[in-house]
């Protein structure tokens, strides 16, 4: 009787364990597939086994768990959003879960834009928490613990990944990390004699320049003709500030009247920088700012593909002007 016990016993424990091994490398869940969960902080591992039972990831949430208990990994599991997109082992599940393999949500902030258009992006993304929704702008910043006057041209143009369901707070202090370590770095190399005082007024001037032109080879030479004003105590005379100063008054089309209205960023009213960034300038437009062409140039008009004609006198850019903006000779 006890043989048959016995043998009966290791019968059984056999069965187990192939089950076990079966159970442990054989891809199971119904889905449907792909298949979104979000593993809150804090949470046991008997509940995230439930929870994706109930999304149809594991199909037998107790087998999961005893799983993940005896291989040690029940502790092991990382909180965050995953991306199951087919049926997978309990093995590779328990993977995934403890080294974090996160579903990771995605936003690109584009050179140039304004703060305006990078807070519409982070507002309307999906998968951003919106703790700062509602926050004015020197709210934000307050919030943010940013010690500045105005936000434009503070967060630094880029693609960030980040785990869905994380806070926009988050991605704004990473944007402002990034422009602080890129323009500090720049500011350390400049080269000598600019007409600069602080990392602040080079964030202006690559803002500007970001908005002159979309040539990279050009911005070392538009960072000169700016310079050199500057040095020379002549006015910018730069359209993009004049349409930032405009706000929502502008409607596409800039006029002399627009020129000749005063605000504090019209370069063409008031000598010296705009009080503030007009954009997100990019790492190119800031290394331009600080590292610009040795160069005499002061004058610069669009040849109407892109590109411009450069001049270091009066008499050259208005014979520039007439060749490429009124189809003289």
């Amino acid at each position: 009787m006890l043989r048959k016990l016995a043998l009966w016993v290791g019968i059984t424990a056999m069965l187990a364990l192939g089950w076990s091994a079966w159970y442990a490398y054989t891809p199971t869940g119904r889905g449907p597939f792909p298949v979104e969960a979000h593993v809150e902080p804090g949470s046991s591992f008997r509940a995230v086994a439930k929870q994706l039972h109930a999304l149809g990831v594991v199909e037998h949430p107790l087998a999961f768990t005893l799983l993940g208990r005896l291989t040690g990994q029940a502790t092991q599991v990382k909180a965050g959003s995953y991306l199951f997109e087919a049926p997978v082992a309990p093995t590779e599940l328990l993977r995934k879960l403890t080294q974090g393999e996160f579903l990771l949500g995605k936003i690109t902030f584009i050179e140039g834009w304004t703060f305006r258009q990078m807070r519409a992006a982070i507002d309307r993304h999906p998968h951003l928490r919106h703790d700062t929704a509602g926050l004015d702008d020197m709210g934000l910043l307050a919030e943010l613990g940013i010690e500045a006057s105005h936000p434009e041209g503070l967060f630094f143009p880029d693609t960030y990944y980040f785990d869905i369901g994380s806070s926009d707070k988050a991605l704004y202090l990473r944007a402002y990390h990034a422009m602080q370590q890129v323009l500090q770095q720049a500011w350390e190399s400049r080269a000598e004699g600019l007409p600069y005082r602080t990392p602040y007024e080079v964030l202006i001037m690559a803002s500007i320049i970001e908005k002159e032109t979309g040539v990279p080879e050009e911005r070392p030479r538009i960072a000169a003709v700016f310079v050199n004003r500057l040095r020379l105590g002549m006015r910018l005379q730069t359209d993009p500030t004049v349409i930032y100063g405009m706000g929502e008054r502008f409607d596409g089309n800039l006029r002399k009247v627009d020129l000749a209205t005063d605000t504090p960023y019209n370069t063409y009213t008031r000598v010296g920088l705009p009080p503030t960034p007009i954009a997100l300038p990019g790492a190119a437009s800031i290394r331009a700012a600080v590292n610009p062409e040795a160069s005499r140039v002061l004058y610069f008009v669009s040849k109407g593909d892109g590109r411009h004609h450069f001049s270091e006198t009066l008499d050259e850019h208005n014979r520039a002007v007439a060749r490429y903006q009124r189809n003289q000779p």
